[in-house]
C-alpha cells in the first residue's frame, strides 16, 4: 500500500520508477502471492521524481472546480430515480475523480474524450493527473485532524504496462504497484485488494469489490482509499443533545438525537436567485486545519427541487455568500454507509466507450476495457466531530444576509445536503444528503 499523508514525500528511488516497475511486473511472482492466505501481493513502491513537473495555480483551481461539478453530477445521477431520491447518500468526489485520473492517462481517442468531459476538465490527461495528485497532497492535517489518502495499481503479472503510463502515476500519485495473479486466483486477489483498502481506511471500508467483481479476465485494478477523522473546532456539548423531530420526505416526523450549540459561524440564506428555492447554509470548521463541513438546508418541502437544480456555479455562489454570523444551530447526529456500483451512473454522464469499445492503448497493447467502477463510503457525525472514509476502485479487464444583531436560527429538522471540503485547495472530499438521520 502506498500511503500518502499530507506533506509527506518519500525519497527518490535509485532507479527510474517507471523502469523499476515495468521490470518487476515482468518478473515471476512469489508462489501464492495472489491468495488471501499469503496476504497482499508484494508492493513495488514508486517514488516520486526528485523534481515533480510543475502544476500552476490556474490548473489547480480548475481541477478543484471540476471535481465539484463531477461530484454534483454523480449526486444527481445516483438520486435520479424516485426510490433513490429520498435515501441517505455519501460519496467521495475526490476519491472517484482520483481513480479516474489514474485511468485517464492510459486512455486514447473517444475513451479519453468521454472521461475528460465527465470529469469537467480541459487539461491534458497528464496535467489533470498531476493537478489531482497535487490537490490531494495539499490537504491540511492538524492536531485535531487525521487525513490520509493512498492510491495503488494492481496489475496482472506479465502484463506489459507502458513505462510512460507508470511514470505518470508515479509522478502524480506516488502510486505503488502490486504484481498480482488475477488469472490463477481471482478471489484471493480480490480479498487482497479489499484488505489493503480496509487497512488504509482504519477498517471503515470493507469488501470494496464484491464477490465475482474480479475475474480471471481482470488485468488491472486501480484503488483510492481516503480516511478522515476530524474534531470540530468547537465541539457540541453532549448535555445540549436531545431528541427533536425530524421531517422526513415521506411525511413522518420521528424524534432523533439532535445536537445544539450557539456561536459564530459562517452563514448564508436566500430565496430564489441562486437556485430558485429558499435555503439556509452554515459552515462548521474542523480543528487546526483548513477542512470544513458545509450544511445546505432547503426549506421544508423543497429538498427534491433544490437538489435537482443545484450545479457547481450555484454551489460556488452559496459558499461564496457565507459570512460570519451568530447562529443558534441544531444538527442531528448521523452515521451511515453507502455502496455504489457506478457503471450506470457514469454511462448516464456520457462515459460509455470505456466499458464497451475502450481504447486504453496508453496502458498496454493488450485490448482492455473497464469492467467495474465501485465506491463505498461512510460518514459519522457526532458531538466530537466527523469520521469519514471512502474506497474507490476501477477494474480493468481484457477486451443577502439578515441583520447581524440577533442570532439566526438554523434548526436542521428536515433533509439536508452536506459537503466536507478542503478550503486551501478547494477540493470536495465528501458530498452527500441526509434524509433520515436514524437510518444506518
Amino acid at each position: 500500500m502506498t500511503n500518502r499523508s499530507t506533506g509527506t514525500r518519500r525519497r527518490p528511488s535509485r532507479r527510474p520508477a517507471a523502469l523499476l516497475l515495468a521490470a518487476a511486473l515482468a518478473a515471476p511472482l512469489l508462489a501464492g502471492c495472489g491468495s488471501a492466505d499469503a496476504g497482499a501481493p508484494p508492493i513495488l513502491r514508486a517514488s516520486a521524481p526528485a523534481s515533480r513537473p510543475a502544476v500552476d495555480s490556474a490548473q489547480l483551481t480548475a481541477t478543484a472546480a471540476a471535481t465539484d461539478a463531477f461530484g454534483l453530477d454523480l449526486l444527481h445521477a445516483l438520486t435520479a430515480r424516485p426510490d433513490d431520491a429520498g435515501r441517505n447518500l455519501v460519496l467521495s468526489p475526490s476519491g472517484l475523480a482520483t481513480v479516474l485520473a489514474m485511468l485517464l492517462p492510459g486512455a486514447r481517442g473517444a475513451t479519453a474524450d468521454e472521461l475528460a468531459k465527465a470529469l469537467h476538465t480541459e487539461l491534458t490527461p497528464q496535467q489533470y493527473a498531476l493537478a489531482t495528485g497535487e490537490l490531494n497532497r495539499r490537504s491540511t492535517s492538524g492536531n485535531g485532524v487525521t487525513l490520509r489518502q493512498s492510491d495503488d495499481l494492481w496489475a496482472q503479472q506479465g502484463l506489459a504496462v507502458s513505462p510512460d503510463y507508470l511514470a505518470t502515476l508515479a509522478a502524480a500519485f506516488d502510486t505503488g504497484v502490486h504484481p498480482t495473479d488475477f488469472a490463477k486466483d481471482p478471489d484471493g486477489s480480490r480479498k487482497a485488494v479489499n484488505a489493503a483498502v480496509e487497512k488504509a481506511t482504519e477498517g471503515r471500508i470493507k469488501d470494496l469489490f464484491a464477490p465475482n467483481a474480479i475475474t480471471p479476465d481482470t488485468r488491472m485494478v486501480l484503488t483510492d482509499a481516503l480516511y478522515l477523522k476530524a474534531k470540530w473546532a468547537t465541539a457540541f456539548k453532549p448535555s445540549q443533545t436531545a431528541d427533536r423531530p425530524f421531517h422526513k420526505p415521506d411525511g413522518s416526523t420521528p424524534a432523533v438525537p439532535t445536537m445544539g450549540q450557539s456561536g459564530s459561524f459562517k452563514y448564508a440564506d436566500g430565496s430564489g436567485g441562486i437556485v430558485g428555492e429558499p435555503w439556509q447554509a452554515v459552515e462548521l470548521p474542523y480543528a487546526d486545519s483548513g477542512l470544513v463541513m458545509d450544511l445546505i438546508v432547503p426549506a421544508q418541502g423543497g429538498f427534491a427541487a433544490f437538489g435537482k437544480g443545484l450545479d457547481q456555479p450555484q454551489l460556488d455562489r452559496i459558499l461564496g455568500a457565507l459570512t460570519e454570523r451568530p447562529v443558534d444551530l441544531r444538527l442531528p447526529r448521523f452515521h451511515f454507509d453507502t455502496s455504489n456500483e457506478l457503471t450506470s451512473a457514469l454511462r448516464s454522464l456520457g462515459v460509455t466507450s470505456v466499458f464497451d469499445r475502450a481504447d486504453l492503448g496508453g496502458i498496454a497493447k493488450e485490448p482492455l476495457a473497464v469492467s467495474t467502477v465501485v465506491q463505498k463510503a461512510t460518514v459519522q457525525v457526532d458531538e466530537d466531530g466527523t469520521v469519514a472514509a471512502a474506497g474507490s476502485g476501477v477494474g480493468v479487464a481484457a477486451a443577502a444576509a439578515p441583520a447581524a444583531d440577533r442570532p439566526v436560527q438554523l434548526h436542521i429538522d428536515r433533509p439536508f445536503l452536506f459537503l466536507i471540503r478542503d478550503t486551501h485547495g478547494g477540493r470536495p472530499l465528501f458530498l452527500g444528503q441526509v434524509t433520515d438521520p436514524q437510518a444506518g
